[in-house]
């Protein structure tokens, strides 16, 4: 299967939403590169960006599992490069 570099965007509207999404992101940690976190303090927000390697099914699921996360906005942008592993 062909692995791709994405980027996933995460805007965190509500702290009761972190847990579960740091469990998540802990259950696919093999696969992340790099996890940037800045808190807006101004607008109580949160704001993640987590860098991915890995194969588009899997990125589409770890995307989806966050989108369903109460108060949590996400966007995916996928490079277009992708390698064989």
């Amino acid at each position: 299967m062909e692995n791709r570099v994405a980027l996933i965007g995460i805007i965190v509207e509500d702290k009761n939403s972190v847990e579960k999404l740091n469990a998540i992101l802990h259950e696919y940690g093999d696969y992340i590169i790099g996890r940037m976190g800045l808190p807006y303090a101004k607008r109580k927000i949160s704001i993640i960006s987590v860098v991915v390697d890995a194969p588009q099914d899997v990125i589409s699921a770890l995307s989806g599992k966050l989108g369903m996360l109460p108060n949590v906005n996400i966007k995916t942008v996928y490079s277009k490069i992708s390698t064989k592993e």
